[in-house]
């Protein structure tokens, strides 16, 4: 397992990261504290929660196994969690207010039962609340000495630019990662926001970097999923939804990702996770599995290395075709300097 910096601090942390969404829900705690063990046993030391995952069960599965576990190995963990979405039926109960991210936060800190959360990430932004509001409240946790670090997640590249200038302007504690969606089929981030993080020094901790399940094989052309499947129990589920992910680029990739795959002899799930992790700007990958077989697969990918040209032929196909102007080629003309 390799180790990279949390974007500009310097706290590290394992390339590939937890992710828990299905503690409480699709995984059960014996099953749940099972990956953990695991996680660890291979070098794994990042994990990745929120508030609103299985309605704070997910949570409370962790702080289980932190208080189940010999300190020696709790105390490797870095813990991120992320407050923003619903919590409560109350007018207040939701965003990035103060109000309401230090009651999500307090309420985090029990459930996971520890004195302060390592990475601290607003889920998402907030068009109500007022920015410096929320990066006042971020600074406050931070100097009391409840979270370590903060972060943003799902922001857009002026979202993003505007809060780390502004964290600037007020002489505030600044974010340090961007936790945004980036996969072989998902690449439109690098149009604007993975630059915008780039040029602000946060590290990129890419979710559903295997595209849903659709960059694992496990689904084929003209072949509507069918059985103990996510899309196959819910077709329409979420981004990933057979209908509107179905394209040919898609297939195009998955192709893609086959042929490497077998030529190097290791899963398409390897394939896909190594690629990411080697992205520019990218700190930790997060990993999401329902099962322990299906972590184990994952992680193999630590050991994974692709080579400059099967880098070349899966970005070649997932190229995700941008238009001519500002970010393709009468764009990029415009923008280069010749001396």
């Amino acid at each position: 397992m390799d180790y990279r910096t949390l974007g500009r601090s310097g706290c590290a942390v394992s390339a590939y990261c937890l992710g828990t969404m299905t503690f409480g829900q699709e995984t059960d705690e014996k099953l749940a504290h099972a990956q953990l063990d695991r996680f660890v046993e291979v070098g794994g030391t990042f994990v990745d929660t929120a508030d609103v995952y299985a309605g704070g069960e997910s949570e409370h599965i962790i702080g289980h196994w932190i208080a189940s576990r010999p300190t020696e190995v709790t105390d490797r963990i870095v813990l991120a969690t992320k407050g923003r979405f619903p919590t409560a039926d109350d007018p207040n109960g939701a965003g990035l207010s103060s109000r309401h991210l230090t009651r999500a936060l307090d309420a985090s800190l029990t459930r996971l039962g520890v004195d302060a959360i390592d990475l601290y990430q607003a889920h998402a932004w907030d068009p109500v609340t007022p920015l410096d509001e929320t990066l006042r409240a971020m600074d406050s946790f931070v100097r009391a000495g409840k979270i370590r670090y903060y972060g943003f997640s799902n922001f857009v590249g002026w979202q993003l630019t505007k809060a780390v200038h502004r964290a600037r302007e007020l002489g505030l504690v600044e974010p340090v990662t961007l936790q945004p969606q980036y996969n072989l089929l998902v690449r439109e981030i690098e149009w604007e926001i993975v630059p915008a993080a780039r040029d602000a020094g946060l590290g990129l901790l890419p979710w559903s970097p295997l595209g849903g399940g659709w960059l694992t094989g496990k689904y084929r052309r003209d072949q509507r999923p069918t059985g103990a499947t996510r899309l196959g129990e819910d077709p329409g589920r979420g981004m990933e939804a057979w209908d509107r992910r179905g394209t040919e680029r898609t297939w195009n990739v998955i192709d893609a990702v086959q042929r490497v795959a077998e030529d190097r002899g290791v899963s398409m799930a390897e394939v896909a996770l190594a690629w990411v992790t080697d992205r520019p700007g990218v700190t930790s990958t997060i990993l999401g599995a329902r099962t322990l077989e299906q972590l184990d697969v994952n992680l193999a990918a630590a050991d994974l290395r692709l080579t400059a040209e099967e880098t070349a032929a899966l970005d070649e196909a997932s190229d995700p075709g941008a238009p001519d102007y500002p970010y393709g080629e009468l764009g990029i003309g415009q923008r280069d300097r010749t001396l």
